[in-house]
């Protein structure tokens, strides 16, 4: 899927077609000259007039390949190895999806991003109250970022990056692919992920298949007050459809409490009123949720 990524683009698809494997882009209505970029290249291309957001442009191109298996790769990710571990992790018993390594610029492996455990409530509670920033260290933590793990060799895990995601298709099509209302983006892969463990499915980290992955390309082109709207607002998504009612609502008392600290370091920072109307909306958001629970 891509979206104003014209900057990141050349280099994925480029990697991409020397592989050998069909590719499909979904564009959702780039300004720029992303489209200009891709139909250079020998893909297939999905142009759609408006902004569909991540999960919806995914099942587009999902669809549109007739494929046993679907790799998932981000516009800021660059293919550096050949995908038959990844097809052979997929093709083992119960296998929904595996994931790969992700190199960042620096050269090291995005460990904490590339894999990580399912977000308990207290992790969300901790994430939301920033906690998780002002002590990474925090048991809670390092569990939900999966730093404990072995990523030396191939281990079932609870839940690959999205950034570079081979999907097994009948599994997809079992689950029906991404939930759509995740939108524009956040949680709609972590939410795909616990639904097929729901389901008895395994997902798989292959440390052999590598990309190199930048990060973010497309955030950077929202504002950061749509960055915190759209953030929060698919946390407390993912939060009403897998936890508990009562755990739901100390999700909501802690993004509404988070929020006050978070709104005074952003606005000493970038000096813009419109931050605080989007922190305002978001603990208007949580408020509604604590009382009436979630609407989309």
């Amino acid at each position: 899927m891509t979206h104003n990524s014209e900057a990141a683009i050349g280099s994925c698809l480029d990697a991409a077609v020397a592989s050998g494997a069909e590719l499909v882009v979904v564009d959702n209505a780039s300004a720029d000259h992303t489209l200009e970029r891709v139909r250079q290249r020998p893909v297939r291309v999905i142009a759609n007039a408006q902004n569909r957001g991540f999960a919806a442009a995914v099942n587009q191109g999902v669809t549109a390949l007739e494929r046993d298996f679907v790799l998932l790769l981000n516009p800021d990710a660059v293919l550096a190895s050949r995908l038959d571990s990844m097809r052979a992790a997929c093709s083992l018993p119960g296998a929904a999806g595996c994931g790969g390594l992700l190199i960042g610029e620096d050269g090291h492996p995005q460990t904490g991003f590339m894999v990580r455990r399912f977000p308990s409530p207290a992790a969300l509670i901790l994430e939301a109250l920033l906690l998780n920033r002002l002590w990474p260290g925090n048991p809670v933590n390092r569990r939900y970022r999966a730093l404990d793990l072995d990523y030396t060799r191939r281990l079932p895990v609870e839940q690959p990056a999205g950034a570079f995601l081979m999907i097994r298709r009948a599994a997809w099509q079992e689950l029906g692919g991404f939930e759509e209302s995740f939108f524009p983006l956040w949680f709609e892969d972590v939410d795909f992920c616990r639904r097929a463990a729901d389901r008895g499915y395994v997902l798989y980290f292959e440390p052999t298949a590598v990309a190199k992955h930048t990060g973010a390309h497309s955030i950077f082109n929202l504002t950061l007050e749509l960055r915190r709207i759209y953030w929060y607002r698919s946390l407390l998504a993912y939060a009403f459809r897998h936890f508990r009612p009562a755990t739901f609502r100390a999700v909501c008392l802690a993004v509404a409490a988070g929020c006050v600290p978070r709104m005074i370091v952003d606005f000493i920072l970038e000096r813009r009123p419109r931050l605080l109307r989007a922190y305002v909306e978001v603990v208007r958001l949580a408020g509604r949720s604590l009382v009436f629970g979630w609407r989309d």
